[in-house]
């Protein structure tokens, strides 16, 4: 993958969103929407027009790449297998942030990743509000491209002690007694917050406008764009575990933050309990 697969992976987004996401932003009618696995899990005509339109312009633009769309592969779960195996695929989430659009919320994003044989190589997080695009290349940095075309390298925040931490913190899909830990944790960060939407999260992280990021379901969609982009960005990011993170990895959980000292101690701060 090359700058100019970046821009395009970016323009592809941008026009998905354009066409099928906006026009639909607050104009969504009730049959437009329908739940999946729960009332919290719902998709409209908005994700799958935009899947739809994202998947046919990669399709053409590479023809021999696998396709890994969040709604195609709810349909069908071998799709997951491509991530691993494909020499190229791409990795889509047409609307990160679907609850957010559905309400009203301007706070949602369109994301998509590159693989190869399971690593990531290019992510694009596109904000269809402001319209602009947060892009990644595997060892070459990360970079928010303005719609005039100007850029703005991304560069996450420096280190401070936990207590001074700006966090982002998702425990409702954490099994107990874990979440009821980490909850009963999060007063020991200067700030924690959760926006429902992981492409604006991983945005802000790799911008350097927070400090921490705390996840556990790892769906590839929601996570593989934004882990490269905040890596690329100077970021140190690994499992609960310690282990490193792959677009193969579903569970594990996952910590971002600026440094591995600043991981290790927020990793000890969220996950020991009390004694």
């Amino acid at each position: 993958m090359r700058f100019e697969d970046a821009l395009r992976l970016g323009d592809i987004l941008a026009q998905a969103a354009r066409r099928e996401i906006m026009p639909r932003f607050g104009a969504l009618a009730a049959g437009q929407m329908r739940e999946k696995s729960s009332r919290f899990d719902i998709v409209t005509d908005a994700d799958e027009a935009a899947e739809a339109a994202i998947s046919a312009a990669l399709q053409a633009a590479y023809p021999a790449a696998a396709i890994v769309g969040e709604e195609a592969t709810a349909k069908d779960h071998a799709r997951l297998d491509a991530i691993r195996t494909a020499d190229l695929a791409f990795v889509v989430d047409p609307l990160d942030g679907t609850m957010n659009f559905a309400s009203g919320l301007p706070l949602f994003g369109v994301m998509a990743a590159a693989t190869v044989r399971g690593e990531v190589v290019l992510a694009a997080i596109h904000d269809p509000v402001c319209r602009t695009t947060a892009l990644a290349l595997r060892g070459e940095g990360a970079w928010l491209q303005r719609e005039d075309g100007t850029r703005v390298d991304l560069k996450v925040v420096g280190a401070v002690p936990v207590q001074e931490m700006h966090a982002v913190v998702g425990t409702n899909f954490l099994p107990e007694p874990t979440r009821s830990v980490v909850n009963g944790n999060l007063s020991k960060l200067a700030m924690s917050s959760w926006f429902r939407c992981a492409a604006h999260e991983y945005r802000m992280a790799a911008a350097g406008h927070c400090h921490l990021l705390f996840y556990n379901k790892l769906m590839p969609w929601d996570h593989a764009a934004g882990w490269l982009l905040h890596r690329e960005a100077g970021g140190y990011s690994a499992h609960f575990d310690g282990t490193p993170y792959l677009p193969t990895h579903f569970e594990g959980g996952l910590i971002c933050a600026p440094d591995e000292s600043s991981w290790q101690a927020a990793r000890a701060a969220l996950l020991e309990a009390a004694r």
